[in-house]
């Protein structure tokens, strides 16, 4: 039996055998479920909305309709009378946007950096050392806050910029790390016996074989950037009305819990479930890239 279990994964990348791993991960499986919803959700939302996000009915049918009371608004209607389904599913483009692009920008910025920092050391790794600890010392909260007061109404690309200035240090770190491990390995010294530029070996040896890493910090990432945009918009200073963001329909629902209890509860719920779905999925690639799991 001993001989069996090689060549039954022989000539299998560790790509293949991570996706292998990902597949009999039953919590993974299901977060990433919940990934694929949001991406359609948030690229096609016109197909499943019943109704435009801003578009308010008045009337005495519709107005301020609890949910699962008229087949019309399924979930009801917020205090001016637009649909909460529909602003829970366009919101979803917005959620989805904000973490993905956010992300993005965290991870080039981080990516650049920690490579520079891991690859050439001395001098370079000492200031780029320097400048990622002083941007560990300060609340990420804060320096997003501080960062989007400069616009009166931030829009999407000035939120989603924020939060990658927040979140670079981190992956830059861990990149860091990744090059200082890989810089030693014989291919790599192969590559700069052959007289390969550094940056020839950084993008074609030395990162590809940082991308399990990266990719499972950017998954993690992008749910923390979605809660990000809806701590923010909870604060007042994300989206402005009448965006439909998740962030923006829990202020909406503050000052009306008591009497429309559901328009706090499913945006919250939605930004729930959201956030654990992308957990679960980051959680079971990174078991997956682990090279100590079996596959």
């Amino acid at each position: 039996m001993a001989e069996v279990e090689p060549r039954k994964f022989a000539g299998r990348s560790p790509t293949q055998l991570a996706i292998r791993r990902v597949k009999k991960n039953r919590l993974a499986v299901a977060g990433f479920g919940v990934v694929c919803v949001l991406v359609l959700l948030g690229l096609f939302p016109g197909l499943f909305a019943p109704h435009d996000p801003i578009e308010q009915f008045r009337d005495a049918d519709s107005y301020q309709v609890a949910p699962f009371v008229n087949p019309e608004h399924p979930l009801g209607t917020d205090e001016i009378g637009r649909d909460v389904l529909s602003r829970l599913i366009y919101g979803a483009g917005i959620s989805l946007r904000v973490g993905v692009f956010g992300t993005a920008v965290a991870v080039f910025i981080g990516v650049l950096l920690g490579a520079l920092a891991g690859y050439f050391s001395g001098v370079t790794d000492w200031v780029i050392s320097r400048i990622t600890d002083t941007f560990f010392a300060i609340p990420s909260l804060l320096l997003a806050i501080g960062i989007l007061a400069i616009s009166e109404k931030p829009k999407e690309w000035i939120i989603f910029s924020a939060l990658g200035l927040v979140g670079w240090p981190g992956v830059a770190r861990i990149v860091r790390g990744q090059v200082i491990s890989l810089r030693g390995s014989e291919y790599v010294l192969a590559a700069q016996a052959l007289g390969q530029s550094s940056s020839q070996v950084l993008l074609r040896h030395i990162l590809p074989n940082c991308m399990g890493p990266i990719v499972v910090l950017a998954t993690l990432m992008i749910a923390g950037n979605i809660l990000g945009e809806a701590g923010l918009s909870f604060l007042g200073i994300g989206l402005p009305p009448p965006a439909p963001s998740w962030g923006r329909m829990l202020v909406d629902s503050k000052e009306l819990w008591t009497i429309m209890p559901w328009m706090g509860i499913l945006p919250g719920l939605t930004i729930s479930i959201t956030v654990l779905g992308f957990n679960l999925f980051g959680d079971g690639l990174r078991d997956a890239f682990d090279p100590k799991m079996r596959a």
